[in-house]
């Protein structure tokens, strides 16, 4: 029998899992929310379950065509929800399913990843009542609930503007929408805003009802420091040189997406740094097919393009992965990638991290909140050992090393020692995935370490 398995039941995960099983295969459905739908269409639970329009806003007629096709066939999948992949080796999955540990020998593998937000952090950011904009928005998408009552959104990026007005409409206070993108971000995006003219009007709409909320919006910001005692209770900005304080119960921030690919790394994928995305993307061909053979990747995880293009690539790697096995392809005609990848440009613009973020990053701002290693230590570790690569800064520093592996700090990282050593983003390179990706109990790593690794079943004629 063949394993196909799928990790990531978000767009892309879902088309690619529609697409297998329509071929007669089933695929196996690996995802650690308790339902489908990834984060862009997240679903509460069933006892809190809310119209589609008040859960997806314009964004609802994609998520209802999409489960409904994903209706046609989920009889056809072995779905695995609360399952957490920690490892990957030797075409083997290791799981943290339900609280117990597994291993899935696999065939052929679909990476569905997606995104989690790009950190650069500020003063203050480890208070209580500070969140990234996705963590703000899985809170009220999961539970209905929303981070404070009274919350400023910053950062950079169209997820700052979203969430902003999904609190809005929750019935939130939005004190203000600070963004720190140049003040002619949007102005310098919108020729490729244009080659999908219905989410650049869906832009619009949103930052209209924002303004007729009275939601100020201020652009070109800089933010220097959050404040409070035990919690934040203020958060202090530059806006042309001015200084201004709002006081808050919560702040959301973020400087757009990054790319969750350490699944892709575990499995030996090659990488290549993107300059769009300013961070290191698996090697992949045009339909999903990364440089390890049975590997594929697709959405977010492979590069930021957003949910359209998620669903379209998703299909995209299943129809490849059965070509690949000489499986039968059902005929359909892809809509063209071209406009999602003018999108993902102005998406880019929008998204600008600070241009002098490591400049201007006190030495006391801690940047690795697991080690808790701070920007003046990654400076002076870089300038004492000589470290010119992110992953020798990682061995003298400690940073990186926590229960994030990374993920959150290591953009922040890489910059402060690209601009320590006089360097750039690409040389300093990335940091290596390390094993479990996430948090597990150290009894499930024994037990994985305690059994054999099992070898993937041999293709049958059926």
């Amino acid at each position: 029998m063949t394993t196909v398995a799928i990790v990531g039941a978000g767009p892309a995960g879902l088309s690619a899992a529609i697409e297998v099983a329509a071929a007669g295969l089933r695929p196996v459905l690996i995802d650690e929310a308790p339902r489908i739908g990834g984060q862009v269409y997240r679903q509460p639970p069933p006892e809190l379950q809310r119209p589609f329009t008040a859960l997806y806003g314009a964004q609802a007629a994609q998520a209802q065509d999409l489960f409904a096709r994903w209706s046609t066939v989920e009889h056809e999948v072995e779905h695995r929800p609360n399952t957490l992949v920690w490892q990957l080796e030797d075409r083997t999955l290791h799981l943290l399913e339900n609280g117990r540990a597994g291993m899935l020998p696999f065939d052929a593998l679909v990476i569905a990843t997606g995104a989690t937000d790009r950190i650069l952090p500020f003063p203050g950011w480890t208070l209580p009542g500070v969140f990234t904009l996705g963590g703000s928005q899985v809170l009220l998408k999961s539970q209905g609930s929303v981070i404070g009552p009274r919350v400023v959104f910053a950062g950079s990026g169209p997820l700052l503007y979203l969430v902003a007005s999904q609190y809005v409409k929750a019935g939130a206070q939005v004190l203000a929408v600070l963004d720190t993108a140049p003040a002619d971000a949007q102005r310098r995006a919108l020729p490729a805003m244009l080659a999908r003219p219905r989410l650049a009007a869906s832009g619009a709409a949103i930052l209209w009802r924002l303004r007729t909320a009275g939601v100020p919006v201020h652009r070109g910001v800089k933010l220097l420091r959050a404040e409070g005692e035990g919690a934040v209770a203020r958060l202090v900005w530059e806006n042309e040189g001015k200084a201004h304080t709002t006081e808050c119960d919560a702040v959301a921030f973020g400087h757009g997406l990054r790319s969750e690919t350490q699944l892709a790394d575990l499995a030996g994928c090659a990488f290549d740094f993107d300059a769009i995305d300013q961070a290191w993307l698996p090697r992949r061909d045009e339909h999903g097919r990364t440089s390890v053979p049975g590997v594929y990747i697709a959405g977010d995880g492979a590069s930021i393009r957003g949910a359209d293009a998620a669903e379209l690539a998703g299909a995209r790697a299943a129809r490849a992965l059965l070509q690949d096995m000489g499986r039968p392809v059902r005929a359909q005609t892809d809509a063209p990638m071209q406009p999602h990848d003018r999108w993902r440009e102005a998406m880019a613009v929008l998204a600008a991290p600070p241009a002098n973020w490591a400049a201007d990053a006190p030495d006391e701002l801690v940047v690795c909140r697991c080690e808790h290693v701070t920007a003046g230590e990654l400076r002076a570790c870089a300038t004492a050992t000589g470290a010119q690569e992110l992953n020798r800064l990682k061995a003298q520093s400690r940073v990186g090393m926590g229960r994030c592996q990374g993920r959150m700090c290591g953009a922040a990282a890489a910059r402060l020692l690209a601009h320590t050593t006089g360097s750039d983003l690409q040389s300093v390179g990335r940091l290596r995935t390390q094993p479990p990706v996430k948090p597990v109990p150290v009894a499930v790593i024994g037990a994985a370490l305690a059994q054999p690794t099992p070898v993937p079943a041999e293709e049958s004629d059926d």
